[in-house]
């Protein structure tokens, strides 16, 4: 046979890589026992690439075993590095559980801290646009409801800087229970009338900010804001990447050009110490500070704050010190894979500011323009709220969200703790589900011992709604109170409260769906389908679109038997 004389030849080679490949072998073994980082580093590599399927996300296999062939073969080039890097998900969610119901005989008092805070509703827009199922952490019902423009009364003068107004009618998910809206409506201030602003931007620049969803995104977003300022205004920009450094001193606001130029020429690189750039965007902001106007940090990061003053309570109280002295702080928060919200959602809770998560050029267009006076000027300062349920006619209730703004029945009169600010025009609502007495909807047991007579109190009252506010400047809170009767239920919800209905109860299936009684994805899309007729902002159009992806990414997440709201 003519090929047989080749067989030593063959022999030899295939001995001689049989040996290299034990040599090898070799030393990889002693190098993984001297160091073993190197190989644990590549596994991670290795899982640090991801694909997005339906609801699915999934590191790439390992690389199966070569033919003899292809290790007999020329070794292929190395694959080019990508445009930047993507690190695996290490996204933030703070714990929180839902309110409970709420007996009206043992617990007649409710109290809580306004929020208008928006960005949970956003980051769970972009998930689902990823097509990801958002983790139940990250939704917050108030949130939701408050990305939402409702149409509440405004007030007819700057003498009361905002209006509180009610609304009680059927809840759709149950028609023997009852929805309980309060909003609160703050006056409109046209640009030219707000006071003059001291900004300081502190951007992040370390190297997760690369992506194109991250400092990109930012550097239209201020431009935006730019774009708004007047000449009395001053913007000074700090950045932190590694160490933390001045880019532009404050510079009146109508020399935009040299502004836009400063915040261009960032660029990301290095690790994060947000800690010190907080310090010295502070610092900068007491420098320029404007008395009687209106200071404030805007802090623009995906939140990994990974070195340097790191601890969550350090910065808190950092945070909440410089607020006392007047220096606000608002959160923005961008990207994703690595995104802090709970530091971002609680650092703007205590610098008496707003945290927003943005997510488009739509979005920054949104917070940073048409809301401008809302995000920049504080008109109410510790806005709480407290009702008193009447047991005679409420016999269970439950607040919709606000789970981390709850406060002691004692903290509403205490002046000395910190509750939400209310910015210019800036809308928040709220919504109780209310079980009346005699309804047979009750969802906890009846008490064996419990007096089941009705309690005394005015006639035809089922709540009293109490808020308390302080103005700028001001250390004494303001009362406002008024009743809330059985007359002013109605038998249809008005437009406003179907679309805080319906938005609640896509938030609630977003977390599992357990306080909808029975209420799927399908009755959530009809309801919000039939809110189209009255669509002036193209919100509700957004809506039905988010539902929609929602039922398709809860579908897929069914299919691999994964419950939704996990």
């Amino acid at each position: 046979m003519p090929h047989r004389r080749y067989l030593p030849v063959a022999l030899s080679v295939l001995a001689a890589a049989t040996l290299a490949a034990c040599q090898s072998v070799r030393t990889g073994n002693e190098a993984a026992q001297a160091d073993p980082q190197p190989r644990e580093a590549a596994a991670e590599r290795a899982l640090d690439r991801i694909e997005v399927s339906g609801s699915r996300i999934a590191g790439h296999a390992a690389a199966r075993p070569a033919t003899v062939a292809a290790q007999l073969a020329a070794p292929a080039p190395p694959p080019s590095a990508p445009a930047y890097w993507q690190p695996a998900n290490t996204e933030k969610y703070a714990e929180r559980r839902d309110n409970p119901v709420q007996r009206a005989r043992e617990q007649p008092v409710s109290t809580f801290s306004i929020d208008v805070d928006t960005g949970s509703y956003s980051n769970v827009r972009r998930m689902l646009a990823d097509g990801v199922r958002p983790p139940a952490d990250a939704v917050r019902a108030e949130e939701f409801l408050n990305s939402f423009r409702y149409g509440h009364p405004a007030p007819d003068s700057r003498e009361v800087p905002f209006r509180v107004s009610t609304e009680l009618a059927p809840a759709p998910w149950n028609g023997r229970r009852q929805l309980l809206m309060i909003g609160i409506k703050g006056y409109e201030m046209p640009k030219a009338a707000l006071p003059p602003a001291n900004l300081v931007f502190l951007i992040d620049t370390s190297g997760s900010m690369q992506a194109p969803d991250k400092l990109p995104l930012l550097k239209r977003a201020f431009a935006l804001l730019v774009e708004q300022l007047r000449p009395q205004d001053r913007v000074s920009i700090v950045a932190y990447a590694g160490s933390a450094g001045l880019v532009l001193p404050p510079t009146p606001g109508d020399r935009g050009g040299e502004i836009l130029a400063a915040i261009e020429h960032l660029e990301a690189g290095g690790s994060t110490n947000g800690g010190e750039g907080i310090r010295l965007a502070y610092a900068t902001a007491k420098r320029a500070f404007v008395e009687g106007g209106v200071n404030r940090v805007i802090l623009a990061t995906d939140g990994d704050f990974n070195v340097g003053v790191t601890h969550p309570g350090a910065l808190e109280t950092l945070v909440a010190d410089q607020r006392r002295h007047g220096i606000a702080l608002t959160t923005l928060g961008f990207g994703e894979g690595n995104y802090n919200d709970a530091l971002a959602e609680k650092l703007a809770d205590v610098g008496d500011g707003n945290h927003a998560y943005i997510d488009s050029v739509h979005e920054a267009r949104r917070v940073l323009v048409e809301q401008m006076g809302g995000t920049l000027f504080t008109i109410a300062r510790d806005v709480k709220i407290q009702i008193e349920f009447n047991p005679a006619h409420v016999a269970e209730y439950r607040l919709i969200g606000y789970e981390n703004r709850l406060l002691a029945r004692e903290d509403f009169a205490n002046d000395r703790v910190d509750a939400g600010e209310i910015g210019a025009g800036h809308e928040v609502t709220a919504l109780y589900e209310i079980t009346p007495v005699g309804s047979g909807a009750e969802r906890l047991p009846p008490l064996r011992y419990g007096a089941e007579t009705p309690a005394g109190g005015p006639q035809g009252e089922i709540a009293h709604l109490r808020l308390r506010y302080k103005r700028p400047g001001e250390d004494e809170s303001r009362l406002i109170e008024t009743p809330i009767r059985r007359a002013q239920q109605t038998h249809e919800a008005s437009p406003r409260l179907r679309l805080a209905a319906t938005v609640a109860a896509f938030a609630d299936l977003l977390r599992g769906g357990e306080h909808i009684d029975g209420w799927r994805w399908d009755d959530a899309l009809r309801e919000a389908r039939a809110l189209r007729t009255m669509d002036a902002r193209g919100q509700q159009r957004e809506l039905v679109g988010l539902i929609e992806r929602a039922r398709a990414v809860a579908e897929g997440a069914a299919a691999d038997g994964v419950a939704v709201g996990e």
